[in-house]
């Protein structure tokens, strides 16, 4: 819709007025008149101008007056206004129409150029304000929308992933109970395809979760305490024996710059790192993958770090480097197929380092191997490394058994109750169930328990719920607090978060293994 602008023209003489808009007429404009300062005020605050032209002297309220109030009033858009008066041939007259906020003075008689030159400048820039205005304003719509989607997409993958994450919970819970079961081996070869391939798919449903949250925004990063040889020794030891299965050495160069504790998101550090190798070690067959860390510099109080991953595998072509970060992106068509994968882990490991103040970068040669290296931006720590004391036995008390708990279980899913039952039975530990927080609060209140095992996603009250509930009962009673273990679905730090919140002590993500249930048991 094409914008009309609207001119005050101000004067008590109304053939002024008209002779004004007689000179103006060409422009495609609204002309509204005022035959005083009070029905000026007035007007401007019916009506958006892109101009006023001002009489200087008028009864009553004369044209410096009108301005000043139009100027101070917050109610009124404000706009440029120009006068029109035989008395700016004196120079003290001009000096006081600026000091009230005029932008500009024309002399009587006026000469009809001049008028109607300065006329076009400011109806230009008013139309172009608009024309602003409007882009501003769509653009805002359009974001608006953006973030809508994004959310929704969010939202989307994120209960996906719950409802996949449920269903595989049962799978890979009880692969890993049968491993305890006497089994042919054939039996146990298929055994093993299952728990691949469940691993594989969780990989899959991970980068998937992950890289929405980063385009939506959605990461929030840790500054915390911790060492990069520890995460460094536990990406070894978590991928030795994916490296074993391809031949390949896996191994690592920290160089002695490199402090023992430093100050970052070890988590979303340790997931860059875990995606670099992991590529490394896919293309690298009877060869060898090495992490290096160094520092290549220090800014204040921050270290430059960078961390090299060197592959001696098939290695990358010029033009496949230029797009290996992006989204979904591959080498070739034949790469899927040959070597699998989603093609989001090197673009999940790019925005994670970008968020960690830092870039990325491959350098590479066909049949040779290939470098993917990424810096970023970490912290000085105060924290001082204690000399840790060995304790020959402390292996064996780890497998100890535990001692007998007496577990409520607040699971809706009848195949999550059915492995987790399973699990705590074979462990040795009595349990009693509830199909909702409703039902686990009412448990809790008539029974005793060492632990709750309690499920986030559940109808009538969710876990969340009814863990807040049970805590403010244990305040009204002045009781000691029960252990609350969150089993989720929903595996990122928000949740963790959420449920840490609610009083819960801690969290078991689904799906879940024997070992990693006699851990969360047994937190104090």
């Amino acid at each position: 819709m094409k914008i009309r602008p609207k001119i005050l023209i101000v004067d008590d003489k109304k053939e002024n007025l008209i002779s004004l808009e007689k000179l103006l007429k060409h422009f495609d404009v609204d002309f509204i008149r005022a035959l005083s300062g009070n029905e000026a005020l007035s007007l401007t605050l019916k009506h958006e101008f892109a101009l006023g032209i001002f009489d200087v002297q008028m009864p009553g309220m004369d044209g410096y007056e009108t301005v000043e109030f139009i100027y101070e009033d917050p109610d009124i858009n404000n706009f440029p206004i120009v006068f029109v008066s035989a008395i700016f041939k004196d120079e003290f007259h001009i000096i006081k129409g600026i000091q009230k906020g005029a932008v500009d003075f024309i002399s009587k008689p006026i000469v009809p150029e001049i008028l109607q030159g300065k006329v076009k400048v400011f109806l230009n820039l008013y139309l172009q304000k608009k024309e602003l205005e409007k882009s501003n304003i769509e653009l805002k719509k359009a974001r608006e929308i953006a973030e809508k989607e994004s959310y929704a997409k969010s939202i989307f993958l994120a209960t996906m992933s719950h409802e996949i994450r449920t269903p595989m919970n049962g799978i890979i819970g009880v692969a890993d109970m049968l491993t305890n079961t006497e089994m042919t081996k054939s039996q146990k070869e298929l055994l093993e395809i299952i728990i691949v391939s469940g691993s594989n798919l969780m990989t899959i449903i991970n980068d998937i979760l992950d890289f929405s949250k980063i385009e939506a925004g959605q990461i929030k990063l840790e500054n915390i305490d911790f060492s990069i040889h520890d995460i460094i020794k536990e990406i070894i030891k978590l991928l030795a024996l994916k490296a074993k299965d391809q031949n390949t050495k896996l191994s690592s160069d920290i160089h002695p710059e490199i402090p023992d504790y430093i100050k970052g998101d070890p988590l979303r550090l340790k997931q860059t790192i875990i995606n670099l190798v992991n590529n490394a070690i896919k293309f690298t067959k009877n060869g060898t993958v090495k992490i290096i860390a160094e520092v290549i510099n220090i800014v204040g109080e921050n270290f430059i770090i960078k961390f090299s991953i060197k592959d001696t595998g098939i290695g990358i072509s010029k033009e496949g480097a230029k797009t290996i970060f992006k989204s979904y992106s591959q080498v070739s068509s034949s790469t899927s197929r040959k070597y699998g994968g989603t093609g989001l882990g090197l673009a999940i490991s790019k925005n994670l380092s970008e968020l960690m103040g830092g870039k990325i970068g491959v350098e590479s040669e066909e049949t040779i191997g290939s470098t993917f290296w990424f810096t970023t931006k970490l912290e000085k720590s105060t924290k001082i490394k204690k000399v840790e004391e060995k304790h020959e036995t402390s292996e064996k008390a780890t497998k100890q058994p535990q001692k007998k708990l007496s577990v409520l279980l607040a699971e809706d899913n009848l195949i999550n109750q059915k492995v987790a039952s399973a699990n705590l039975k074979r462990l040795g530990h009595e349990m009693d169930l509830a199909e909702n927080g409703s039902i686990a609060v009412e448990k809790f209140k008539n029974n005793k328990y060492d632990v709750i095992l309690m499920d986030i996603q559940m109808p009538e009250m969710d876990g969340i719920t009814a863990t807040k509930k049970i805590r403010e009962i244990e305040k009204t009673n002045n009781s000691p607090e029960i252990k609350i273990i969150a089993i989720t679905a929903n595996a990122q730090k928000e949740d963790r978060d959420l449920c840490m919140t609610a009083g819960m002590n801690g969290f078991l993500t689904k799906p879940f293994v024997a070992d990693e249930l006699i851990n969360a048991l047994s937190i104090k």
